[in-house]
């Protein structure tokens, strides 16, 4: 079970927003690569970035501050927001990114998932992000009519490395993760699953702990752990006792 410690880049800076608001965003650490550091300095072994700018404009926006933090880590990293070509996909990989996310693409062109799995298996994970349960596009400000389970079924047996489940209505309010949703959607499909939005407390870490949260492949905590909620080790430590 992996703590994914998450870094959301807004205008080249560590933000947690609220509810995916980009109004309501809480700037947490102006230098994302020192962050980065700090992270991995307290044990973590896998990093969640996502380029909220290049969500918003199909773009990557934030690519100074990403390549910044694969310089300072030397543990694997992932990368959402606004990667919606195989070129954006070759390069970020090039660059070291252990493995890239698509999003709104993944709703908006559901073969080119399918041929950057087969172009670069294992490296191409799909964010479905979900408010209402319905699946949400373009940084979050577009709602479609597709089902979280839905899109998930579109990409059996293509290759797809991971699914990063949010909860949009969870995301930033530090309500606790949706349990229900995750778990049913994590049941659904073959593919592992990775749970994000609403990590809240150490008591969403003994959650993790559970047999049945077991088909997880993890979580990721932003708040939380910026703000003291949760403490790293103990976390990390509950987590590795558990697995």
């Amino acid at each position: 079970m992996i703590l994914f410690p998450a870094i959301d880049l807004k205008d080249g800076q560590c933000v947690r927003l609220k509810l995916g608001d980009m109004e309501q965003a809480t700037i947490f650490n102006d230098d994302p690569a020192a962050q980065a550091a700090t992270f991995q300095a307290q044990g973590f072994e896998y990093l969640h970035v996502v380029d909220l700018n290049g969500a918003f404009a199909g773009e990557s926006v934030n690519g100074a501050a990403v390549e910044a933090i694969l310089e300072a880590v030397d543990f694997p990293v992932q990368l959402g927001g606004g990667i919606r070509t195989l070129d954006h996909i070759d390069a970020w990989l090039d660059k070291g990114l252990a493995r890239v996310i698509l999003g709104t693409i993944a709703v908006r062109d559901p073969d080119l998932v399918k041929n950057a799995c087969r172009a670069f298996p294992g490296q191409v994970a799909v964010g479905i992000d979900a408010r209402g349960g319905k699946v949400a596009v373009e940084g979050w400000a577009e709602t479609s009519e597709l089902s979280a389970i839905e899109l998930a079924k579109r990409f059996e047996g293509a290759g797809v490395a991971a699914i990063i489940y949010t909860d949009i209505d969870r995301d930033g309010v530090l309500k606790g993760i949706n349990w229900e949703a995750t778990l049913e959607l994590a049941n659904a499909t073959s593919i592992p699953v990775i749970a994000s939005g609403g990590l809240a407390s150490m008591d969403d870490i003994l959650r993790m702990t559970r047999a049945d949260a077991q088909i997880l492949e993890g979580a990721i905590s932003g708040r939380a752990l910026y703000d003291g909620r949760i403490d790293s080790r103990e976390a990390l430590a509950l987590l590795r006792g558990a697995a």
